[in-house]
């Protein structure tokens, strides 16, 4: 499987409609790619929370439209990032969105761990309740977010939903790139799972991203990582390493918290 990791940088000075077309042209290039991967809300800017607001769009909205089309004219399985979405109720939720290479909406994630303590993303956007899995040929992702990356339960959830590639969109700080690469690194190796965690570069509301998009195989090791700013990130995987990590060393078979409710 050839996956390919967009790491888009997020100008400020331009608009979010000229970025979803610029953007399509990027994943449009990646032809003979089975997967590829685009950053958390790349269309406003992780930190960019006064725009959460004026660009939130419906799950059918121009991103969807756009990123439809893109995934469709290249035929390849489009995992297309995160935008800001507004449910019919009105709440905001920071969603990802998946494609199949016919173009249609395989998934649609809504971001479980919000950032920002008491201010941004955690009093601006509802929290997401359900783990998310994706049937592609040869393998099946597990869809998280960004901060979701600190939360390991969340991935030996998805794990047991099936989960063998843990797809990871983010706008992550450069402050804290050490902890991107680190906890990455982590995720792969607790879950003996692919980790393909792909960030924006650039600077969004004052704030540097940590570019350093990171490809980690089932055993931790890094198979490619990005430097600083926009590029693309191409690596070819073996899903097939999976089941054969998880069979020589069957550590996630030892497994005893977690699989049973706790005795009263």
């Amino acid at each position: 499987m050839r996956a390919s990791l967009i790491q888009i940088a997020v100008d400020e000075g331009e608009s979010v409609e000229t970025r979803r077309r610029r953007v399509a042209s990027l994943v449009r290039e990646q032809a003979g790619a089975d997967l590829v991967v685009l950053p958390e809300l790349w269309t406003t800017g992780a930190f960019a929370y006064e725009e959460f607001g004026r660009e939130a769009e419906s799950l059918d909205g121009p991103t969807h439209e756009a990123m439809a089309k893109a995934a469709s004219d290249t035929g390849v399985w489009l995992h297309a990032g995160s935008i800001p979405e507004r449910a019919p109720d009105g709440t905001l939720y920071n969603t990802s969105l998946v494609f199949s290479p016919s173009g249609e909406l395989a998934a649609a994630y809504r971001k479980i761990h919000r950032f920002g303590f008491d201010k941004g993303e955690a009093v601006l956007m509802g929290a997401g309740r359900d783990a998310v899995t994706v049937r592609l040929p040869g393998t099946t992702l597990g869809l998280a977010t960004c901060y979701d990356l600190r939360f390991p339960e969340l991935f030996r959830a998805l794990v047991d939903a099936g989960a063998e590639t843990l797809v990871v969109p983010a706008g992550w700080p450069e402050r804290r790139r050490s902890h991107w690469t680190l906890l990455a690194q982590a995720r792969a190796v607790e879950n003996q799972a692919f980790v393909l965690a792909c960030g924006t570069a650039g600077t969004h509301a004052g704030v540097p991203q940590a570019g350093h998009s990171i490809v980690v195989d089932p055993w931790g090791e890094v198979l490619a990582e990005a430097g600083p700013g926009e590029r693309v990130l191409t690596v070819d995987l073996d899903p097939g390493r999976v089941a054969v990590t998880r069979d020589q060393f069957p550590a996630l078979k030892d497994r005893v918290l977690g699989l049973e409710p706790p005795r009263r």
